[in-house]
């Protein structure tokens, strides 16, 4: 073991404890647990900290074209190559909930590997924008809220303004 694997291994811990973190803090909020909540949100950034302070070391963050081409070869494998295979074996399992999942955020990785590629194209206007999600599957619409997702057919209520 090396100590960039050690790196990229405490990286996803962290990444995947902020997330987790961040799920119990909505259950806890919902049970009517604010102060837990609180706890979870605080643990949760925390986490964050960890994680952001890893990549530094790793010295993955770039400049922002590399960082945008790293984000299409990263979105492109998962819709090409990651996610199909998960959609089959689910399928074959048959574990449609599973299944839904993996399609849903299939169709919206193709949908950020294109946004990507057309802010890379871009990036010498410096443009501004504003970015709706999808609070159901992950689409991303850029610029006006959307009536309805065009992955999932989520009500326009449930995209939050991402700036």
């Amino acid at each position: 073991m090396t100590t960039e694997n050690n790196l990229k291994t405490a990286f996803a811990g962290e990444s995947q404890a902020n997330r987790k973190y961040l799920a119990f803090a909505k259950k806890a909020d919902e049970e009517g647990y604010p102060g837990v909540a609180k706890l979870f949100r605080a643990a949760a950034e925390a986490e964050t900290i960890h994680a952001m302070s890893e990549l530094k070391a790793l010295a993955i963050v770039k400049s922002t074209a590399e960082n945008l081409q790293t984000a299409i070869d990263g979105e492109t494998y998962e819709f090409t190559e990651m996610y199909p295979d998960f959609i089959a074996l689910a399928e074959k399992d048959g574990n449609n909930a599973a299944k839904r999942t993996f399609h849903l955020a299939n169709e919206a990785e193709k949908v950020h590997a294109n946004l990507y590629k057309k802010n890379l194209d871009l990036l010498d206007q410096k443009a501004d924008a504003e970015f709706y999600v999808c609070e159901i599957c992950g689409n991303i619409t850029e610029g006006t809220l959307p009536d309805k997702c065009q992955i999932c057919g989520a009500p326009a209520g449930k995209f939050k303004n991402v700036g």
